[in-house]
């Protein structure tokens, strides 16, 4: 037997081993250790997540003298010149999104290890959504730089990334690898276990 990723139909491998007779999605194969997997990449996701948030994303050279900015000051310092709407964009891209991803992926993970019964219907659509997010996550960092870079602070000589960049590429990254990791088809094992305990 076999279980389509999608839809979560069970099929006979000789019937048709490469495609869902339900929805004609291909099915992949089983992701090996994918539940340590996913764990590894978000546990080194929460962990850079708080440098990423608290350290400096870049520094500006003015005078000889070097300006830190964090995300939270640059936020705050795009509210003040007048750029709500820009600071927003900012706060959602780089602080929500992230957060957000992490949040989903370690309950809909941590529902498969301790096999909670959580419908797999919104497992599924939080996955989906994490997935479609997640396509976008390297704007994250795109947008904060140019945000941050282009800030009027004058007469700008040089502009250099700070730790908490390398740390937001990082969090970037193993959000993206753990979702890639993680196989929604342990979600419709631990359904189907449970309807044949209640047999």
């Amino acid at each position: 037997m076999q279980l389509c990723n999608n839809c979560g139909h069970f099929s006979v491998k000789k019937d048709n081993p490469l495609y869902c007779p339900n929805c004609e999605s291909r099915i992949s194969q089983r992701i090996h250790h994918s539940l340590q997997k996913t764990f590894a990449f978000l546990i080194t996701a929460t962990i850079f997540i708080i440098p990423a948030n608290l350290y400096p994303i870049t520094y500006f050279l003015k005078n000889n003298v070097l300006y830190p900015d964090s995300i939270f000051s640059g936020i705050l310092s795009l509210i003040d010149s007048g750029m709500v709407s820009i600071a927003i964009i900012v706060f959602i891209a780089s602080i929500i999104v992230p957060f957000f991803k992490i949040l989903a992926l370690a309950v809909i993970a941590l529902c498969v290890h301790f096999q909670h019964n959580l419908s797999p219907q919104k497992q599924l659509w939080a996955f989906k959504l994490v997935e479609i997010i997640g396509k976008w996550s390297i704007l994250d960092l795109f947008v904060i730089s140019i945000m941050v870079a282009v800030f009027d602070k004058g007469q700008m000589l040089s502009v250099y990334p700070g730790f908490a960049a390398t740390s937001f590429t990082i969090v970037v990254l193993t959000t993206l690898f753990a979702a890639h990791s993680f196989d929604t088809r342990l979600i419709w094992d631990l359904t189907l276990n449970h309807d044949q305990s209640k047999q």
